[in-house]
């Protein structure tokens, strides 16, 4: 993991990118305007693909993404340590390795937040179910201290004064 770099760094409002690794992948986007983006991004090869050919795509949405924000000082990504199975253990790993080599690549932070953490954070449990984490996300007054996220409003982009007021206070 690498240090926010001083001459990158923006004084007050770190430009983040969060990363749910996988096929489809779960992404949001917090600029240094405060502004946050969020969706998801497919990699599953074609049929007449290789393997590999995902974490080519990943890697070339990473640098797409990068170009688009105007640059990122740090990213978080949901860190797994159990899978349902072989596949996916494989693949998340591959996103990984793809990931952090580009991050060390571009002198990018990087960091992995536990499932549980994630969780814990949003819901009060550790192991909350998709449905208590979706409930979670529309309920309209946040567990204290996840309002200052900034991710209660639902929307593609949307202002989000809340989280910047509160930069640096919850992690």
């Amino acid at each position: 993991t690498l240090p926010v770099p001083a001459a990158k760094a923006s004084p007050s409002i770190p430009s983040i990118l969060a990363l749910d690794l996988g096929s489809n992948t779960g992404w949001a986007v917090r600029n240094s305007r405060c502004r946050i983006l969020h969706g998801t991004a497919e990699f599953r090869p074609t049929r007449f693909e290789g393997g590999g050919m995902r974490y080519l795509r990943f890697g070339k949405w990473l640098d797409q993404t990068l170009d688009v924000t105007g640059g990122i000082d740090a990213v978080y990504f949901e860190e797994v340590r159990r899978h349902a199975g072989t596949d996916a253990s494989h693949i998340y790993g591959g996103f990984l390795a793809a990931l952090t080599a580009w991050c060390e690549q571009h002198g990018i932070a990087y960091q992995g937040v536990p499932v549980g953490t994630i969780k814990r954070f949003a819901t009060g449990k550790g192991n909350a179910d998709k449905q208590a984490m979706i409930a979670a996300m529309r309920e309209p007054e946040p567990r204290q201290g996840f309002a200052g996220l900034g991710f209660a409003e639902v929307g593609p982009l949307h202002e989000s004064p809340g989280y910047c007021d509160t930069v640096g206070k919850v992690f």
